[in-house]
C-alpha cells in the first residue's frame, strides 16, 4: 500500500463523481473515480447486486476531459478513471480495483485496503426520489408546549381533567421542569409559533418539524387520541357561538373529563381550520411544516380503546332519542367493539403496550386491515389540500408490526399513499441501527441521523452519551474513533438519504447538548435541574453547532439550542424557550453558518473528506468543481498550529479566506486571508474553537 498514495484516492456518490446523481432504472450511469497523477496502472469497478458480482473495466480520461475546472483537478495533480454501471430496478454497490505491477488493491468508504469489507461498499439505488428541498435544508424542532404561548384562551384549566394518577394543570413558564411533567403544561402553542415566524425565518429556518399537535392528554402528545384533529389546546377553544370558553365554568361542570374540554366538535373544527391558517403562514414564510406521525401506538384514551369510558358515557354526544352515545364501544370496554382487534391481547385480558407502557397501547396492524386503511388515510389527510403539510416525521418507525416483513410491507404502502397525494412530501423516520433496507426508494425517504451524526459528535467533544448517562473518558477527543464511527454508519446511507438526514445536536428525547458540554453524567431526580446548567462549556457548544453547519445533511435545531438552553434527558430537554433571556451570541452565530450555508451551496451538496485528525482535533473539507470549504475543530484546552493537506480538494496554491472562527465565548468574521503553500494550508486553530475557511 505504500506504494500508492491512498490520501489522493477518492470518490464518492455525490453529482462530482456519479452521472446521473439520481438515475433511473435502464440508465447508464458514469462513475469516476480520482487518484494521484500517473499512480496507477489500472483501476476497475466491481458490482455487486442482489445475488451476484460482476466486474467492468475503468479507463483513464484524458486531461481535458479530466480538467474542465483546474479548481477542481490541477494540472499535473490527479488522474480520474470512469467506468459505466446499468442502472437496475434493485439497489446497486460497488467498490473499486485499483493496480499498480503486482498489486492489487480496493477501495471504498473504508478506504483503500488489501481486502474489501462489503459494509463499507458504495450504494446507488435508481429510483430514488427524494425532495429536492429537503437536501442540507435547515431544520428547526419545536416541542410546542414549550415554544411560545401566543393564545392564553386555549391554556389548560387547573385540574382540567385527569391522566395517570395525575391532573392536568397550568404551569408557570420559567418553573423547572418536573420528574413526571406529563401534564405540566406551560400554554405552548400553534398562534405562539406564528407569532414568531418572522424570528425563524430571519434566522434562516426553512423546515419546521413539529413534535405531535393531534389530541392527546399530554404535553408531548406522544399518546395520540384523536388523529383526525389538531389539540384545541395547541388550537383554538371556542364556545358554539364563537366566543372564548369561560374556564371557570368548564372547570366545574367537566372537572377530569379531558375528552369535554378539547373534543367538542366546535372546537375540533376551529382547531384544524387554524392549521390551515399555520401552514399556510409557514409557506409565506419560506418555510416547510413536517408533522409528527405517531402510528406504533396510540393512546390509551383513543376512543378505540377508551379505557376511562370517556367516549362510552359521553352525554355531550349521546343521541338523546335513542339514549346511547354515537360511538361504538372501546375495545376496553367492550369485547364485540369494533376496534378490539386493533390492538393485542393477552389471555388475562391485559393488552400490549409499547415497552410495556399501558398509555401507550400497541397497535395491530396485521389483524386489521380497516385499522390500516384509517392511518393511510389520516397520512393523505395532512399532506393534502386544504393542510398541505410538507411531511411525516414517523416516531419509532421500525418498531411497527409484528414482523420485519410486515414492517416493510406497511412503510411500502404509506410512502405510496403519501406520495400519491403529495409528491414533494417527506417521509423521514426516526431509528436507531442500520436503516439501509429502508432507505432504498421504496418507503422512507431518510432518517433522524443519530448514529452517523449526533452520537458520534457528543462522543468526541464531550465523552458522554446523547442521555447524559454515560460516560466513556476513552472517546473524548478520540479522533480515531469518531472518524471510524462517521464512516461505518455513514456508508449504511446512500448518499440521498445522507444529504436529507435530521443532523441534531439535541431533541426532546436526549439531553441538551449545552449540558453534554460539562461532560457529567446525571438525570434531573439524581443531581437536579441546576446541576445541568454548572461547568458547562459554551466553547465545545459553538465548535459542534460548527460542525452540525458545515457537515452533510439537514442540520436541525432543536427549539431553544440557539439561545443557550440546558437540560438533562427528557423530561428536563423540554424546558421552554427563554424570551428575552437568550444567549446573543449563540443565537448569532446560528444565523451567520446558516448564512454561510446560504453563500456555500457546496456545504449542502458538496463532497466531504477527513484532511488531518489529531488527539482533541479534526478537520474535513467540503468541495465541488465551484467551491472549496475547510472547517478544523479544536477541542483541546490550548491552540494547535496545523498544515493542513487541502492539496486533497484540489487546491495546490493561492489564498483561502477566513470565514468565521470561534473561541473564548465569541465568534468573529474578520476577513483574514491564509496562503496555500504546495498544498498546504497552515493555521493556528484556537483551544476550544473552530475556524471555517473558504475559496
Amino acid at each position: 500500500m505504500t506504494h500508492i498514495n491512498h490520501e489522493a484516492i477518492f470518490s464518492d456518490e455525490t453529482r462530482q463523481f456519479v452521472t446521473p446523481y439520481n438515475p433511473a432504472p435502464g440508465d447508464t450511469v458514469e462513475i469516476r473515480l480520482r487518484v494521484l497523477k500517473n499512480d496507477i496502472d489500472s483501476a476497475r469497478i466491481h458490482i455487486r447486486g442482489t445475488a451476484d458480482e460482476t466486474v467492468r473495466p475503468m479507463h483513464k480520461l484524458e486531461d481535458n476531459a479530466a480538467n474542465p475546472d483546474k479548481n477542481t483537478a490541477p494540472d499535473g495533480l490527479f488522474d480520474y478513471y470512469t467506468g459505466t454501471v446499468a442502472a437496475t430496478n434493485q439497489p446497486l454497490r460497488y467498490y473499486f480495483a485499483i493496480q499498480r505491477g503486482e498489486e492489487v488493491y480496493y477501495y471504498n468508504k473504508a478506504g483503500l485496503t488489501v481486502s474489501p469489507d462489503a459494509a463499507y461498499n458504495f450504494r446507488l439505488a435508481p429510483g430514488i426520489n427524494i425532495p429536492e428541498w429537503s437536501r442540507g435544508a435547515v431544520m428547526y424542532q419545536i416541542f410546542v408546549d414549550r415554544f411560545k404561548n401566543g393564545d392564553p384562551t386555549n391554556d389548560v384549566v387547573n385540574h382540567e381533567y385527569a391522566y395517570l394518577g395525575v391532573t392536568a394543570k397550568p404551569t408557570p413558564w420559567d418553573s423547572d421542569v418536573a420528574l413526571f411533567d406529563v401534564c405540566n403544561f406551560r400554554g405552548g402553542d400553534l398562534r405562539g409559533i406564528m407569532q414568531k415566524m418572522g424570528y425563524l425565518q430571519s434566522l434562516g429556518i426553512q423546515v419546521l418539524y413539529l413534535t405531535p399537535i393531534f389530541v392527546s392528554p399530554s404535553n408531548h402528545k406522544y399518546d395520540t387520541q384523536d388523529y383526525d384533529y389538531i389539540d384545541p389546546h395547541f388550537g383554538t377553544i371556542v364556545d358554539d357561538g364563537g366566543e372564548p370558553l369561560r374556564f371557570e365554568k368548564v372547570h366545574n361542570k367537566h372537572a377530569s373529563k379531558y375528552k369535554h374540554r378539547t373534543a367538542s366538535l366546535a372546537n375540533l373544527e376551529a382547531s384544524n381550520a387554524l392549521m390551515v391558517e399555520f401552514i399556510e403562514t409557514a409557506h409565506l414564510h419560506g418555510m416547510r411544516v413536517i408533522l409528527d406521525g405517531v402510528f406504533n401506538h396510540c393512546g390509551c384514551f383513543n376512543k378505540w380503546m377508551d379505557t376511562q369510558g370517556f367516549y362510552k358515557n359521553d352525554e355531550t354526544n349521546t343521541d338523546a332519542s335513542q339514549g346511547r352515545s354515537p360511538y361504538p364501544p372501546g375495545a376496553f370496554q367492550s369485547t364485540e367493539s369494533p376496534y378490539r382487534d386493533f390492538f393485542i391481547w393477552n389471555d388475562d385480558g391485559t393488552y400490549d403496550g409499547w415497552w410495556d407502557n399501558t398509555n401507550h397501547p400497541k397497535l395491530n396492524f396485521e389483524d386489521s386491515p380497516e385499522l390500516c386503511e384509517y392511518v393511510f388515510e389520516i397520512a393523505k389527510k395532512w399532506v393534502s389540500p386544504p393542510y398541505n403539510a410538507d411531511g411525516w416525521r414517523l416516531d419509532v418507525a421500525a418498531d411497527l408490526g409484528k414482523t420485519r416483513e410486515f414492517n416493510h410491507t406497511f412503510w411500502r404502502k404509506f410512502r405510496d399513499v403519501v406520495k400519491a397525494a403529495n409528491p414533494d412530501a417527506i417521509i423521514l423516520a426516526e431509528n436507531y441501527g442500520d436503516s439501509s433496507s429502508w432507505l432504498c426508494g421504496d418507503q422512507w425517504d431518510t432518517i433522524m441521523n443519530y448514529d452517523a451524526f449526533m452520537e458520534p459528535i457528543t462522543w468526541f467533544l464531550t465523552g458522554v452519551n446523547k442521555h447524559s448517562d454515560e460516560s466513556r473518558p476513552c472517546l473524548k477527543n478520540n479522533a480515531m474513533a469518531f472518524e471510524q464511527a462517521m464512516r461505518y454508519h455513514m456508508a449504511r446511507l446512500n448518499i440521498h438519504a445522507l444529504q436529507s438526514s435530521m443532523n441534531q445536536l439535541s431533541n426532546h428525547d436526549h439531553s441538551r447538548f449545552m449540558t453534554r458540554t460539562n461532560s457529567q453524567t446525571g438525570r434531573v431526580h439524581t443531581v437536579g435541574p441546576r446541576a445541568a446548567e454548572a461547568g458547562i462549556n459554551r466553547n465545545i457548544f459553538m465548535e459542534a453547532v460548527v460542525f452540525q453547519m458545515t457537515w452533510p445533511g439537514a442540520p436541525t435545531i432543536y427549539y431553544g439550542d440557539e439561545a443557550g438552553v440546558m437540560g438533562w434527558t427528557d423530561p428536563d430537554s423540554r424546558r421552554t424557550f427563554p424570551w428575552g433571556k437568550e444567549d446573543a451570541v449563540l443565537t448569532e452565530l446560528h444565523r451567520n453558518l446558516i448564512g454561510l450555508r446560504r453563500m456555500y451551496p457546496v456545504l449542502k451538496s458538496g463532497s466531504v473528506e477527513f484532511l488531518w485528525n489529531n488527539h482533541g482535533f479534526i478537520s474535513y473539507g467540503r468541495w465541488d468543481d465551484r467551491q472549496k470549504i475547510v472547517v478544523a475543530l479544536n477541542n483541546n484546552a490550548k491552540p494547535i498550529e496545523v498544515a493542513l493537506p487541502v492539496w486533497k480538494l484540489g487546491i495546490v496554491g493561492g489564498q483561502m479566506m477566513q470565514l468565521l472562527v470561534t473561541c473564548d465565548d465569541e465568534f468573529h468574521r474578520d476577513c483574514i486571508w491564509h496562503t496555500v503553500t504546495s498544498g498546504e494550508l497552515k493555521l493556528t486553530v484556537p483551544g476550544f474553537g473552530a475556524v471555517v475557511l473558504g475559496q
